[in-house]
């Protein structure tokens, strides 16, 4: 509306008008405020009621699976489970119920065991939506208990988990819980625990609260803790099926799971370290070409790591539903997705000549597109593989000719001729890898067993035909393990507990500036790391969105861990930021994780087969501060080929915190460094030997290197 100047008699009416307007908008707002409110304290106060209550007395009305998420797959267990073990996988269900409930839940239990290979108890499906709320929304007797409530819902946030309502987090199978009773109870006891209380789960199984000390930890957790002889992947479906083990893969198990920032990073810093490797650039690779496989397993991460670093990425998916989440999260544009090879590869070729960074997915197979690429010339700088070979049972990996769809029903119906297909998939896969690799393409394994698949098919993987060593490297092998973790560098990381995000912006800006404080007084062989980091966490806010809890990830070691903790803590204490901090870090890292075929594979003294550095990883971390500790058999290369040990650790700007943080994190790190030294590794001697130098409490044994020449002249 237009006004002239002096024209009164339009204006009193309009400010007489637009003062009334305002006044009842602005009533109005604070009435509906106030109503908002109260239906949010109305909202928080039955959540509250649903949490404390744990299992109800009575019967909740049952819940159908949501088609509008993803799901695990139905497990075959005809071979696995005979007729008693049946019998006894219902009993075993049954414990966690009033008895006046069993006929009902033994007939409904049974039915979903005849139909999933898994007794999920749906009918147990909380009531409220599930997702990381602010932490002082929890109610708890425990501020660590509330933290630690937090975590496992975000672990099963839909727009986090894999399969949200099966309890999966991630990696195919990896399990928070098995069952929504294991949850419900595991709420209701951490609402009730108090400091001098201990929860300790078995497997998904909440097995009560413990007296306990104020200083020890919250929570203790284990899963698959399986005797060895009785380890294997059938001996995991069977038991899991029996309800009384669990696949906690790493992160899902320990509740640590952030969504897919922690792998985005992990394969920014990998591709960027095999440019370097390969010559091919050392801050960026604009005009390459790298190829992988796998959208669903790794999050799309993928995706978003090539567009960081500069590079074609192309990713190979045949899950059309893990595709379209990928689109739903922004990691993925739908104009980028192609089905036609012809019309891919020529987007590549335009995309390379100009340098432009872009994600592209083919919906397909990924053999197909090897072959495809050795057809047109393509010329590829980078590849790998990252579908879910660890976990083939869950298809993991789909046979070529086959679609995603038709692969699952060949899976459920006749599993021997599925295993039949994949290992001659696995064959074809190999043969166009070395093709392209004979061509100039750097491959190497990205931790989830498709070497170790491969060998197992008869596929040409083997150096010299001996069978004792790949063509192709694990990507720990010759990126992480030497650049990374022999000198400490891995992927811590931290959640804001307040849910604020300004809060996250804050912990950013003051991790930078501690990462570029140490660049300037860094030793030449740490610099390169520190300055890939201090560019992701400036570049954080901008390359990835936020999905579930307000948290960060970012490569660093001891030092570097302990200063941005305890500048976190100081922060909390004078109140420039808001709430208490969870600290953590993926397994994938220096010194929780014993894996032969991932973490540990750049050991070369005999002892990557052992798991002594997971173990006392998990046992030092307990009684030097962690709020809650884990230990897995299983991680991402599969059940029963990896040991590991896993914490969390809530800060609240107390001295007692700071203790804490000096304390554990400088071991968490320090003795896989101390191992990794003793295996002979150049890189992390010169690290154990700074770590001494800046600590006159740490003494490590230190190996002395024999000349290979008189062990040649002994050993003839």
């Amino acid at each position: 509306m237009k006004i002239l100047r002096g024209d009164c008699t339009a204006v009193v009416p309009f400010l007489f008008l637009e003062i009334t307007r305002l006044y009842l908008s602005s009533c109005w707002q604070r009435a509906l405020s106030l109503r908002f409110q109260k239906m949010t304290k109305a909202m928080i106060s039955k959540i509250t009621q649903e949490i404390k209550e744990g299992i109800p007395t009575y019967l909740p009305e049952y819940h159908k699976p949501d088609p509008t998420l993803s799901h695990a797959p139905a497990r075959n267990i005809s071979d696995v489970l005979t007729k008693e073990d049946k019998k006894l996988a219902i009993k075993n269900a049954l414990r966690y119920f009033p008895t006046e409930h069993h006929d009902v839940l033994a007939k409904e239990f049974y039915a979903e065991l005849k139909k999933y290979g898994r007794i999920y108890m749906y009918r147990y499906l909380p009531e409220y939506d599930m997702y990381a709320r602010p932490v002082n929304e929890y109610p708890t007797k425990s501020k660590q208990a509330a933290a630690i409530m937090l975590m496992i819902q975000n672990n099963l946030d839909p727009t986090v988990a894999k399969h949200p309502q099966e309890l999966i987090t991630y990696g195919g199978n990896g399990a928070v819980f098995q069952n929504w009773a294991q949850y419900r109870l595991t709420m209701h006891y951490l609402s009730q625990m108090s400091d001098k209380q201990t929860l300790v789960l078995y497997s998904g199984h909440p097995l009560g609260l413990f007296p306990s000390d104020k200083n020890a930890p919250r929570v203790i957790v284990t899963n698959g803790m399986m005797i060895p002889n009785h380890s294997s992947k059938d001996d995991w479906n069977k038991y899991n099926a029996l309800g009384v083990t669990q696949y906690g893969q790493m992160t899902a198990g320990s509740f640590m799971y952030i969504g897919p920032q922690g792998i985005v990073h992990g394969t920014t810093i990998t591709l960027l370290n095999a440019g370097r490797k390969m010559g091919i650039g050392s801050d960026s690779l604009k005009g390459s070409l790298f190829v992988t496989s796998g959208l669903g397993g790794m999050s799309g991460a993928q995706s978003i790591a090539a567009i960081i670093t500069g590079a074609v990425g192309v990713i190979a998916e045949v899950d059309g539903d893990a595709i379209q989440q990928r689109i739903t999260d922004g990691y993925v544009l739908k104009e980028n997705v192609y089905t036609d090879l012809e019309l891919l590869i020529n987007k590549i070729t335009e995309c390379k000549n100009a340098c432009t960074a872009i994600a592209l997915i083919y919906h397909g197979n990924i053999v197909e597109f090897w072959e495809a690429a050795i057809k047109h010339n393509l010329k590829i700088e980078l590849g790998s593989d990252q579908t879910s070979l660890h976990n083939v049972d869950d298809m993991g990996y789909c046979p070529v000719g086959y679609s995603f769809a038709e692969g699952k029903k060949l899976l459920l119906t006749d599993k021997v001729k599925f295993k039949n297909e994949v290992k001659k998939t696995l064959i074809r896969h190999v043969k166009a890898i070395n093709t392209l690799c004979n061509q100039g393409m750097y491959f190497w394994d990205y931790g989830n067993a498709f070497l170790k698949e491969a060998g197992e098919a008869g596929a040409d993987v083997w150096n010299d035909k001996k069978k004792d060593a790949y063509k192709y490297p694990s990507y720990v092998q010759d990126i992480l393990g030497p650049l990374c973790f022999d000198y400490g560098f891995g992927p811590f990381r931290w959640v804001c507990l307040s849910g604020k995000t300004s809060d996250l912006y804050k912990t950013d800006k003051i991790a930078s500036k501690i990462l570029q404080k140490m660049h300037r007084k860094a030793p030449d062989e740490i610099k390169g790391q520190l300055q890939d980091n201090i560019i992701w966490i400036k570049n954080a806010k901008t390359n990835l969105p936020i999905v579930g809890s307000k948290s960060r990830i970012l490569y660093a070691d001891a030092e570097g861990r302990i200063k941005i903790a305890l500048a976190f803590n100081k922060a909390i204490k004078s109140g420039e930021i808001s709430g208490p901090i969870v600290l953590g870090r993926d397994h994938h890292d220096v010194s929780g994780t014993d894996s032969p075929y991932r973490e540990t594979s750049n050991i070369y003294d005999g002892s990557k087969f052992t798991a002594d550095m997971a173990v006392h990883n998990f046992v030092g971390d307990a009684f030097r501060g962690a709020t809650w500790v884990s230990l897995h058999n299983g991680g991402g290369v599969g059940w029963g080929e990896v040991i590991n040990g896993g914490f969390g650790m809530v800060i609240d700007g107390t001295k007692k915190s700071a203790r804490k943080i000096k304390n554990m994190l400088h071991w968490d790190v320090n003795n896989g460094i101390a191992r990794r030294s003793w295996a002979r590794n150049d890189e992390a001697i010169f690290a154990i030997k700074r770590a001494m130098d800046a600590n006159e409490n740490l003494t490590v044994t230190l190996p002395s290197i024999a000349d290979d020449s008189l062990i040649n002249q002994v050993v003839k």
